[in-house]
């Protein structure tokens, strides 16, 4: 059976490079999977491991592809110089730099490249979406794409709860993934709204992304999901006011509202029920931070991507933090994203870790609130917040290193990136003048019509019907 997936996947990557280069009035379909993908495939099982080591206990357990993988190089094959000039390509590399070193410093250097391997995908995934950023319709699609899988998200999430489950996980291994990961879902999308988007799918997708939020009854998706949504609201009036973002304020509270008491529900079961381990959850998480902080100490290069769980057991770590001799903690790792990669990848690893996440946020501000009048600073605020929030999160949180929550940060992160790139290309084809043809005397220079001129998008969205902040300005 794993062959047959391996062929599925080899074969794919020719049919979707024919498809998308063969049909480019279809690409739309390419953008919305590139979206719904993340939440789905996993469900579908559309990966595959190449090499599989399924009881390692890290979190990268082999070479693995997916069909979001192919897809994406398919998308970047038909794209036009997708690498040239592309913002936060640097900060995304600095990273992979830092995590390739550490391979050399493991104790397992092949489970340590199954990381890099992990992080060369998330790459493709960024290109592909920065390379069509700047495409009218493109990012509404994969806007679409985005609310479909939380839309899936929520109805399993729903039939789960309904079941009996306390804490929904939907079809993730752990409502904290998906909790962190609908981080990118509600955030650009309400944003869109926030833009003009009336479309009613981007409206079920933030619904349903808020109601498997609360149905997880995790505490850190619950509270920073608000602290989110509240952030991008004042950063968004900020930036430019207008009746209509006063309207989605008060539909946004009003959701919350509703959505509430969801939470608080299942917060109540969840501490009803749960057993408490003998150190209690956060008891818990400090013996991790102890262990943590020990590794990192006594190795200030690291111990090696996706070592960690190996070396705080083997090394006696876990045991000297005073870690539950449990599988469940034993097998668990430290729930603080930063001491993480300082653990397994060091100073360096840590820097550029941080160093990715604050020059993300610090150049789809910046451009947002440069740019005040471009709709498209909308939707890069909302990635940018969607950045920040996750940032703040993995203080408490460890499950960005997971692969699919790096896929919907690749998307942000592309987003944020095409859009920048874009508005570039125009201010430089705007200042190109035409030259006056021979034979017209003395006829005055005009602005040379250009297709990335041609992409310059529309102001005054929030009176158009659909998504006017993702279509070209009427000339």
């Amino acid at each position: 059976m794993r062959i047959l997936g391996i062929l599925l996947i080899l074969a794919s990557l020719p049919g979707l490079i024919w498809w998308v280069r063969a049909f480019p009035q279809h690409r739309k379909w390419a953008y919305f999977a590139i979206g719904a993908l993340p939440f789905t495939m996993s469900f579908a099982n559309l990966d595959v491991a190449f090499i599989n080591w399924a009881t390692w206990p890290g979190f990268a357990r082999g070479l693995i592809v997916s069909i979001l993988d192919t897809l994406a190089i398919a998308i970047i094959l038909a794209a036009r110089a997708p690498f040239r000039r592309l913002p936060l390509l640097g900060a995304l590399g600095a990273y992979l730099a830092a995590v390739t070193v550490s391979v050399f410093v493991s104790h397992q250097w092949e489970s340590s490249s199954f990381y890099v391997f992990q992080l060369l995908r998330v790459i493709l995934v960024f290109v592909a979406v920065a390379s069509v950023a700047g495409k009218p319709g493109a990012v509404r699609w994969i806007a679409f794409g985005l609310a479909a899988g939380a839309i899936f998200q929520g109805i399993v999430t729903i039939e789960q709860r309904m079941s009996g489950m306390v804490q929904a996980t939907g079809t993730m291994a752990h409502q904290n993934l998906l909790g962190l990961m609908l981080h990118f879902v509600t955030l650009p999308l309400l944003a869109l709204l926030l833009a003009g988007e009336r479309s009613k799918l981007i409206m079920a997708g933030v619904v349903a992304s808020l109601v498997a939020v609360a149905l997880g009854a995790s505490r850190g998706a619950v509270a920073f999901v608000a602290v989110g949504i509240a952030l991008l609201l004042i950063l968004s009036l900020a930036r430019r006011m207008t009746p209509h973002k006063w309207k989605i304020v008060g539909l946004a509270v009003l959701s919350l509202g509703i959505v509430g008491p969801v939470a608080a529900t299942s917060f109540g079961e969840r501490f009803a029920r749960g057993a408490s381990t003998a150190l209690g959850p956060d008891g818990e998480r400090q013996a991790f931070e102890r262990a943590a902080k020990a590794i990192w100490r006594d190795h200030p290069m690291g111990v090696g991507a996706n070592q960690y769980v190996v070396i705080a057991n083997s090394q006696g770590y876990s045991q000297k933090a005073g870690v539950v001799w449990n599988y469940n903690s034993r097998s668990a790792h430290v729930h603080n994203i930063y001491l993480l990669a300082a653990a397994e990848t060091g100073w360096l690893g840590l820097l550029t870790l941080i160093f990715l996440f604050a020059w993300s946020v610090i150049r789809g501000l910046a451009f947002a609130f440069m740019h005040r009048r471009d709709s498209r600073g909308d939707i890069v605020l909302g990635a940018s917040v969607a950045i920040l929030v996750t940032a703040l999160h993995s203080l408490w949180e460890w499950v960005f290193i997971v692969y699919f929550t790096q896929y919907v940060f690749a998307i942000a992160l592309g987003i944020i990136a095409g859009c920048i790139r874009q508005a570039k290309l125009e201010r430089r084809h705007k200042t190109i003048r035409k030259p006056p043809p021979a034979s017209s005397g003395g006829q005055q220079d005009g602005l040379v019509d250009t297709p990335a001129a041609a992409l310059t998008m529309g102001r005054g969205s929030a009176r158009r019907r659909g998504s006017g902040a993702l279509r070209p300005a009427r000339r």
